[in-house]
């Protein structure tokens, strides 16, 4: 299972370099919650215009498939930044110190290499899609309104290059860990406790209410 989980910063060129990426991520994380957004326009458009002139959007399913990769895939990078996605905590958190750095950065390697893999592998299924020389530079288009499939794919790519930037990061963050035998390293993923989480939120939510009351 997933945790909530706490990244440290100081002035290293690891945590600015994690700080600028983080930027990036939360502009990716950013179009992902507007396509979202997007979606549920176009379902009351459709249906609004079903049931009110018996004209449903055209091509909505056309657009669904535009709009789904970036729903699916421009937060996985800020999600793993934040130390967001599923994960066997109950078994992680019971490690300390060296143990623990090992374990972390042994998988994130793993899921590195896969990234890898599938950069290359996206890359070159929106090169085969892909052509400078066809109408809107597209040899596939999608089936009801023929909207070219290339820009859908080109996301797939970008996203996963992102995210292998960010283990990259935390590679390099790990094995400082594991080599200096840090307690508390910058630019990775720090599991709270419950009580941490708790403390964190009540710190966050006395922060609103002292913006609310300054602005007031």
């Amino acid at each position: 299972m997933a945790g909530s989980a706490a990244v440290l910063e100081d002035g290293s060129l690891i945590s600015r370099l994690d700080r600028g990426l983080l930027k990036a991520e939360q502009l990716l994380a950013l179009l992902s919650g507007l396509a979202v957004f997007s979606l549920m326009i176009l379902a009351v458009v459709s249906v609004g215009g079903r049931n009110a002139a018996n004209a449903p959007l055209p091509g909505y399913v056309d657009w669904i498939e535009q709009i789904m990769p970036l729903i699916a895939f421009m937060g996985i990078a800020y999600v793993q930044r934040q130390g967001g996605h599923i994960r066997m905590d109950i078994f992680i958190g019971a490690l300390r110190g060296r143990a623990l750095w090992l374990f972390e950065l042994v998988s994130v390697v793993l899921i590195l290499l896969l990234m890898l893999a599938l950069v290359w592998g996206s890359w070159s299924h929106f090169l085969r899609s892909f052509d400078f020389a066809a109408p809107l530079w597209s040899r596939d288009s999608s089936i009801d309104i023929g909207l070219p499939i290339w820009p859908a794919k080109l996301l797939a790519p970008v996203a996963f290059a992102v995210l292998a930037l960010r283990l990259l990061l935390q590679v390099w963050g790990y094995g400082r860990a594991l080599v200096l035998g840090l307690e508390a390293p910058v630019a990775v993923p720090l599991i709270q406790s419950a009580a941490e989480q708790a403390a964190a939120e009540a710190d966050q939510m006395q922060g609103h209410d002292a913006n609310g009351s300054g602005q007031g």
